[in-house]
């Protein structure tokens, strides 16, 4: 951890893994090196991931070697090929099956043909409507990942790789074609938060108070709620949100999850292994936004989506340990990773009773089975003046996702999506 704070090297990415035999003078080292703002390391819960190898077949031996790589990727080190499929927007979902499988961004039916919301008389019946149009495009997502994979088997072998994974040699194998002793595919699932926060609005403001009509909803989508900010600020305001420990919201969120679980997990891939869920976006909730119109928790067409398990950026306005306490209810040992980034004033850390209150919020959080917590420390206003003024801040470090990388580097949308989120403060 000394030449990780001395050297601030973007790659290799550090992190270090916490059990419930860590000392909290550990932790403390660690976050000491979170103070000085370049969004590392990350922090695992060991224990948790462990139950997560466990959970997908692996012996106890091979998931005590385990660990988390890549952003937060679960794996069994030097036994398993483990592969990110691909990202899978879970709002743009959503958005199509207001419009009954209609894409109102490209003018063409995507998904199967189903009510739209307009026609549903009950949240159940529009629940529904969403399951069959997930299930469309999962269906669609994982046939086309076993003929990609059937490519990488025939035309892109990996020989040196397979000498140092456990089995390929033994099965005479590739690790491209299942010669691993364990084979995963997954699916990262992108925009927990948005999506959380879109069902709620509709189930409270159309199905339960009967305040907006469907009619009226799917109009100010499309004005991108232009004439209707009244509406807008009732979706953003007057809603349950993901991330504030508000059962209200928390129980669509678990709802997607059993969902998106449901239809991936245990499926088999092409590599003589299964498929298994991640929620991490690295940067794809950026680009998941620019083909994504407004959506009903008041979200501008075209903005990014929220990241990872993370609250939609500014929801959470009740403080970090409501944030724990929402996504701790998530079954993350039912996962190969989650990514929950949260943002703290640097002026949070003036005090040793800070340091010791952020210990705490991660062994709390990891008593919950989270998976994964990082920190950028940074002012929102230090990030404006990096926009304005770039060539004063040629070493600004951010945590972006699963990995950091240099505030200049990256595109205005990301930089303005990182300088929404929710900078907690020791008040």
């Amino acid at each position: 951890m000394d030449v990780i704070e001395e050297m601030r090297l973007l790659q290799p990415s550090s992190m270090v893994q916490i059990s419930k035999k860590n000392p909290d003078h550990f932790i403390k080292r660690a976050l000491q090196i979170t103070k000085t703002g370049f969004g590392q390391p990350s922090f695992f819960n060991t224990d948790a991931i462990i139950q997560q190898l466990l959970r997908q077949g692996k012996t106890i031996e091979d998931a005590r070697n385990g660990g988390a790589s890549g952003c937060v990727e679960t794996g069994a080190f030097g036994t398993e090929a483990y592969t990110l499929s691909g990202y899978f927007n879970l709002t743009k979902v959503l958005e199509l099956s207001i419009y009954g499988g209609f894409d109102p961004r490209t003018k063409q039916q995507l998904g199967p043909q189903t009510k739209a919301l307009v026609s549903c008389k009950r949240f159940e019946e529009f629940y529904q409507q969403f399951e069959q149009q997930l299930e469309w495009f999962i269906h669609i997502k994982l046939e086309g990942n076993c003929k990609i994979e059937s490519l990488f088997a025939e035309w892109m072998p990996v020989p040196f790789l397979s000498l140092f994974i456990a089995d390929c040699v033994q099965n005479a194998e590739d690790y491209n074609a299942g010669g691993a002793r364990y084979n995963t595919s997954y699916v990262q699932g992108v925009g927990l938060g948005s999506i959380t926060d879109s069902l709620a609005a509709i189930k409270k403001w159309i199905f339960d108070l009967n305040g907006v009509s469907a009619n009226q909803l799917i109009e100010s989508l499309e004005k991108d709620f232009v004439g209707h900010e009244m509406l807008r600020s009732k979706l953003i305001y007057d809603t349950p949100k993901w991330g504030n420990n508000d059962s209200e919201a928390d129980q669509y969120a678990l709802r997607v999850f059993e969902s998106f679980f449901t239809l991936v997990d245990g499926k088999p891939n092409n590599r003589k292994g299964f498929f298994r869920i991640n929620l991490l976006p690295t940067t794809s909730h950026v680009y998941f936004g620019s083909v994504t119109g407004a959506t009903p928790d008041g979200r501008l067409a075209y903005q990014p989506l929220s990241e990872g398990i993370s609250p939609v950026q500014g929801a959470d306005i009740k403080g970090p340990v409501a944030v724990l306490q929402s996504a701790g209810k998530l079954d993350h040992v039912r996962t190969g990773g989650t990514l929950l980034n949260q943002k703290f004033a640097p002026e949070f850390f003036n005090s040793d009773e800070a340091y010791q209150k952020l210990v705490q919020l991660i062994r709390t959080y990891f008593r919950l089975d989270g998976h994964h917590i990082q920190f950028n420390v940074v002012e929102a206003e230090t990030l404006r003046n990096a926009q304005k003024n770039p060539e004063l801040y040629r070493d600004l470090i951010v945590r972006v996702a699963g990995y950091s990388d240099y505030f200049n580097d990256l595109g205005v949308d990301l930089q303005n999506e990182i300088i929404a989120r929710t900078a907690h403060t020791s008040g």
